[in-house]
């Protein structure tokens, strides 16, 4: 689970809570905000409309990327730093062919692909314009869903200011009703506070947090790139190490260093 999401939303939504009910006198505050017309206008109206742009795959499964959010991608950096220097030190012991029977055993298909090209003797242009362009296209698949959630971002407020309007219009055809006052003000109101609070505490925030994702995840692939070609030119051990601890969160190159450094 990732603490920052879940804290994250609980505390903004907690605050405009916190907010209603100290303001308007306890939960009879908080009650005037709850208005079921309004938020399926926000909510639901901005998502069908952002599904007029994108393919019908792609809205249904904007979900399970929000999902995603929620949890902390495994990318074991670590294992797989460890992993490279030891084929590094195998294949300057024993050739690149000694390579071939550790393959399968593998688990990383990435660092799989890259190896085995190297086994089978491929260029390293290639090997290097191969593996580049599966990550951009990783990234590039990444991308739809954030361009789904930042234009529902984008969409939340306008269909927000909609509510506002459609409130208005309401209100002020019926001024000689007293009683129909009230309501058709408070839907004009509580729309634009839906369409800022969706927009703002949930979906662009899910955006950034899946591009941060991609981009770690992009990064590491990066780092397997530069581990699988320096294999193949034969470098030091060490310096393939130094190499790929680059790559790393500070405080955890730190703890490898004494293990993957030492004389």
């Amino acid at each position: 689970m990732d603490l920052a999401s879940i804290v994250g939303l609980v505390g903004a939504f907690g605050m405009v809570i916190y907010t209603c009910i100290s303001t308007a006198g306890g939960i009879v505050g908080l009650t005037r905000l709850l208005n079921l017309p309004s938020f399926a206008l926000v909510v639901l109206g901005s998502y069908f409309a952002v599904m007029v742009a994108y393919k019908w795959a792609t809205g249904l499964g904007v979900f399970g990327a929000i999902k995603r959010t929620f949890s902390v991608p495994a990318f074991n950096e670590s294992a797989m730093v460890q992993k490279l220097v030891a084929f590094s030190e195998k294949a300057r012991r024993e050739g690149l062919l000694a390579l071939e029977d550790e393959l399968e055993d593998l688990e990383d298909e990435f660092m799989k692909k890259g190896l085995r090209l190297v086994v089978d003797g491929t260029d390293a242009v290639i090997i290097r314009d191969l593996m580049e362009l599966e990550v951009t296209q990783m990234q590039a698949r990444h991308s739809i869903s954030q361009s789904f959630l930042v234009t529902w971002a984008a969409g939340a407020p306008a269909f927000g200011m909609m509510g506002t309007v459609i409130g208005l219009v309401n209100m002020l055809s019926n001024l000689d009703d007293k009683s129909s006052i009230g309501p058709n003000m408070a839907m004009a109101l509580i729309t634009t506070l839906y369409g800022s609070l969706i927009a703002n505490a949930t979906v662009m925030p899910w955006a950034t947090k899946l591009k941060g994702q991609s981009a770690s995840e992009a990064s590491i692939k990066e780092m397997i790139i530069e581990g699988v070609l320096s294999i193949q030119a034969g470098d030091n051990t060490r310096i393939l190490a130094m190499k790929l601890m680059a790559y790393l969160d500070p405080a955890l190159a730190k703890s490898l260093s004494s293990e993957l450094l030492k004389d």
